[in-house]
Formats: structure tokens, sequence, C-alpha cells
């Protein structure tokens, strides 16, 4: 199909320069499959004034997204609530963690995809082959 999916990527705002090999890692995975990612922290700045806003917008953009990719291995708040919307919204959620992260119970029991990696090149692979698993899984594939 010509539709172009779209992936939102919940990450931590404040460990956002830790995490760019992941993010790389994402987001040249996603070009393989035409994916475009959209990453929220990268996407908007917000005011601590703003918090009602920024969570507005931010299910604004889960609504206009297909999936949604957890990258936790820094534990943020509000990965989960992004992550939990999303799944209130029927939309797949892939629960991606470095192997030396702590696990996250809660996000992994409303994901529908878990990966655990030990490095980019690793990320990349497991990605893609659960991409895979998540359009053949779609209707109309």
């Amino acid at each position: 199909s010509s539709i172009t999916m779209k992936a939102y990527i919940a990450i931590s705002y404040s460990e956002r320069e830790n995490l760019q090999q992941a993010v790389d890692a994402i987001t040249e995975t996603l070009s393989l499959f035409a994916i475009t990612p959209f990453i929220f922290v990268d996407a908007f700045q917000f005011s601590a004034a703003q918090e009602k806003e920024m969570m507005q917008q931010a299910m604004a953009a889960i609504d206009s997204c297909d999936l949604l990719i957890a990258e936790t291995s820094s534990k943020a708040i509000g990965i989960g609530i992004e992550a939990g919307y999303a799944a209130a919204k029927n939309k797949p959620v892939i629960y991606i963690r470095h192997k030396d992260a702590a696990h996250s119970t809660t996000l992994s029991g409303i994901s529908s995809y878990s990966i655990q990696y030990a490095d980019g090149t690793d990320l990349k692979l497991q990605l893609a082959e659960t991409i895979n698993m998540l359009l053949a899984a779609l209707p109309n594939s």
C-alpha cells in the first residue's frame, strides 16, 4: 500500500542526548519500511507552565500516528503515559530498552512487542523483525 505510516517515538526528554544511538537505530530502521518517525521531544519545546498544552499536543500527535515506540532505557513517567494512551487507542506499542536497563512491568504489560537490545546494530535487527511481524498482523496486509 502507498499509505505512509507514522511512528511516535517516546523517549526521555532529560536523557535525549544519551539516547542518540538508539534514536538513530530506530529512525534508520523505520526508513527501511517507509515509516515516518515522529520524535515528540525534538518537535516541540514547552515551558514548565505549559504542561496541559504539552500533553494535549502529545495526545494529538499519538492520534495521528499508526504505532508508538517507547524507548525506556532511561525511565520517564511521560513515556508510560504516552504508551498507555496509544494502547488505549488500539495502536501497536513497541517497548524497547537496553538489556542493562531496568525492566518496566507496567509498560511491558500494555505493549504489543518487546525488545531488549545490546547495541545499535542489535536494535536495528530486532526492530526490523518486530516491524515485519507488526505489518503482517495488520488488517488488509
